[in-house]
């Protein structure tokens, strides 16, 4: 997807909750590609130059790996919050 696709998405899949603004959305997106995880691809749309971004392969092993530790803490803090006190 590129920039703006992005945002929409976010918001079309959060019902309006989550605004990713573009302000924040872009340097997040050059952080990524420095590291390695995404890479790009441009192509003109209308006379309008598009900038996508897809995963590399090192970016789709890092989101495997996320979403684990994204699970494991999600365990965790419903452990935690489901302590019940000791008298």
């Amino acid at each position: 997807m590129y920039g703006y696709e992005i945002t929409q998405k976010v918001k079309s899949i959060t019902q309006g909750e989550l605004l990713l603004k573009e302000g924040a959305l872009y340097p997040a997106l050059h952080k990524l590609e420095a590291e390695g995880l995404l890479e790009t691809a441009t192509e003109v749309v209308d006379n309008r130059v598009r900038k996508y971004y897809p995963l590399s392969q090192v970016g789709e092993k890092a989101v495997v790996n996320k979403l684990q530790e994204a699970k494991d803490f999600i365990q965790h803090l419903q452990l935690l919050l489901n302590l019940k006190p000791t008298s």
